[in-house]
């Protein structure tokens, strides 16, 4: 048996899946004739309650597309400084559309109306126009913790009463909702734009939509286009996020539950410095001197588990689709074991 944590990105399709993929009717998405796509992205849409979709390869394209759409050259955007767009995406933003970031810190990956309020720069030539804020839900490096629907209202209310847009990179944003109780019905009017990810709590092999008015989606379609992003046949993946979403959201109940049992098997573990709080499915842990992040990666692996470092002392674990009780009840004894094989 492996044990693949490392991300719940690794997941494979399901067989139900895999039929209604193998089955999809497809046309040329380029063109716009893909109906495999146009439902997804129009269902997606829908679903929170915005005007139109746009289907993409991978959650960075999408997250991109949007800080393209949405600034200009010498704008600014505002984020918290472990956000996915400022830590993962190679400085995109500045690759990209020739913009500058402010970054703000917060308690567990989350940043304030109050402080989006104090960040907003002033209108001088020798400073970029604040223009764009960026908040993550589930945020990925803060392991998994998550705004409540209070909290994005708050964000959304300063962000209109300052004439900013807000884009919600909503990588794990279903984890997020089910969490937190609510429907995506419910974020209805809070965001200029949202990034959907598919390939992550929901199982699908690739993808990501970016949701918007429909104004803001046709230039999308231009930016996808001259990033590479315009797929032909893409049905055949669209109908796999089709199939997540029909059947892949009640059980990331389950996922959030493994999570907690690897939260509270690593509290008590004699090699474990910390553990962040664990809100969703992402467990991030601290190991004690003189352990090093490498030893107990090698020792996990000697369990056929596979973790990923996330810092200079700080090793995730992500639980998914593919991590089944059997898996955890693995894992939880391959912890103990491991107490007592390091030293």
């Amino acid at each position: 048996m492996i044990v693949d944590l490392r991300s719940d990105t690794v997941t494979q399709p399901t067989p139900g899946m895999l039929q209604v993929m193998l089955t999809a009717p497809t046309g040329d998405d380029v063109f716009g004739e893909d109906p495999t796509v146009t439902a997804l992205e129009q269902q997606l849409a829908a679903m929170f309650g915005m005007e139109a979709g746009l289907f993409c390869p991978s959650g960075t394209m999408t997250n991109q597309i949007a800080i393209k759409v949405h600034t200009q050259p010498l704008d600014e955007v505002v984020c918290h400084q472990a956000s996915h767009i400022y830590q993962y995406e190679t400085g995109g933003y500045a690759y990209h559309s020739g913009v500058a970031i402010k970054l703000l810190w917060g308690n567990e990956g989350r940043i304030t109306p109050q402080q989006i309020q104090a960040s907003i720069n002033p209108v001088f030539d020798w400073l970029p126009r604040t223009q764009l804020v960026v908040i993550e839900n589930t945020c990925n490096k803060a392991g998994g913790s998550y705004y409540t629907l209070e909290q994005m209202q708050a964000i959304s209310h300063v962000c209109q009463q300052n004439n900013l847009l807000l884009h919600l990179d909503g990588a794990r944003i279903f984890n997020a909702l089910t969490a937190i109780g609510a429907q995506p019905q419910q974020l209805s009017g809070m965001f200029s734009s949202i990034s959907v990810c598919l390939s992550k709590g929901l199982g699908a092999p690739v993808g990501s939509v970016l949701l918007g008015s429909a104004a803001f989606i046709t230039q999308a379609r231009r930016v996808r286009k001259v990033m590479g992003g315009g797929m032909r046949q893409a049905g055949f993946l669209a109908a796999a996020g089709l199939y997540a979403l029909k059947h892949h959201l009640a059980r990331l109940e389950e996922d959030h539950h493994r999570a907690k049992m690897l939260e509270q098997a690593l509290i008590l573990h004699r090699h474990v410095q910390s553990v962040l709080p664990v809100y969703t499915n992402i467990v991030i842990f601290e190991v004690k001197p003189p352990i090093t992040v490498a030893k107990f990666l090698a020792a996990l692996a000697a369990h056929n588990i596979k973790g990923i470092q996330f810092g200079p002392a700080q090793i995730r674990l992500v639980t998914h689709l593919n991590f089944t009780d059997q898996m955890l009840q693995h894992t939880l004894t391959a912890l103990t074991q491991i107490a007592h094989e390091l030293v």
